[in-house]
């Protein structure tokens, strides 16, 4: 007999403390059949990031696993006057397809920015919007929505300066900057990973490599004169060479 590919949690409401159900992806199923290079991941059944958002039918708080646990006097009155007061009751608990997922994503999106949210919640629901976007291939608004999570990106390294996850981060950087056009700046954050000694993670100073060979393509392909520091990558390289 097989499985449901969803099972429901209970989970308190950051505002109201109302007891809720919202539906999660059962782990043995979250196995994406492929991957882009920005981690947005495909799935044959159900799509685990479709989940991520749990919101509370009673009041409209809606959070994710990161997001901060307790709300202060003045992030709960700025919530309750710009959504709380708005909200229709409506259940986000059972399965959701791709408009309901976007739609938890943009309350999402509103509740952690009127809340003032940590920087990388909210360069995360901008992340995964953008993906929802290129599921739909609505390429006008995952471009927009990918400047608006490199920009929160950027805001996240800014901030907190280097971390554990920091390969990770500039990598992304890198990766948000080629698609979005911006190549000289992909170029700089590719390069941090590639170069710097005190980075080892392994993937992700492969990924930037791969990555840095294919917007070297791209610029060539398109006749845009290489920034300097592929020019001096060139010139090492051929250095090297044994011909």
């Amino acid at each position: 007999m097989e499985l449901e590919p969803l099972y429901k949690v209970k989970v308190t409401c950051h505002y109201c403390e109302n007891e809720f159900e919202t539906s999660r992806v059962r782990p043995s199923l979250k196995r994406p059949y492929r991957t882009d290079s920005d981690f947005c991941a495909y799935y044959k059944q159900e799509n685990p990031d479709f989940y991520v958002v749990r919101i509370c039918p009673s009041c409209g708080f809606a959070s994710t696993e990161n997001s901060s646990a307790n709300l202060n006097e003045m992030q709960r009155k700025a919530f309750i006057e710009q959504i709380g007061n708005r909200w229709v009751k409506r259940d986000y608990s059972g399965a959701r397809n791709l408009e309901q997922a976007l739609a938890t994503y943009k309350l999402g999106l509103l509740c952690a920015q009127v809340i003032q949210e940590k920087d990388r919640v909210v360069a995360g629901l901008l992340h995964h919007i953008a993906w929802l976007y290129r599921y739909m291939e609505d390429q006008t608004q995952e471009h927009r929505f990918l400047e608006f999570s490199l920009e929160a990106y950027i805001k996240v390294f800014e901030r907190e300066g280097t971390g554990g996850n920091e390969a990770k981060l500039l990598y992304l950087l890198g990766e948000l900057n080629r698609r979005v056009g911006k190549f000289h700046e992909a170029v700089q954050w590719f390069g941090r990973v590639i170069h710097d000694k005190r980075i080892t993670d392994a993937a992700m100073i492969r990924a930037s490599r791969e990555q840095w060979a294919l917007l070297r393509e791209q610029m060539i392909s398109g006749k845009m004169e290489l920034p300097q520091e592929m020019l001096e990558a060139d010139k090492e390289a051929a250095k090297r060479s044994p011909l």
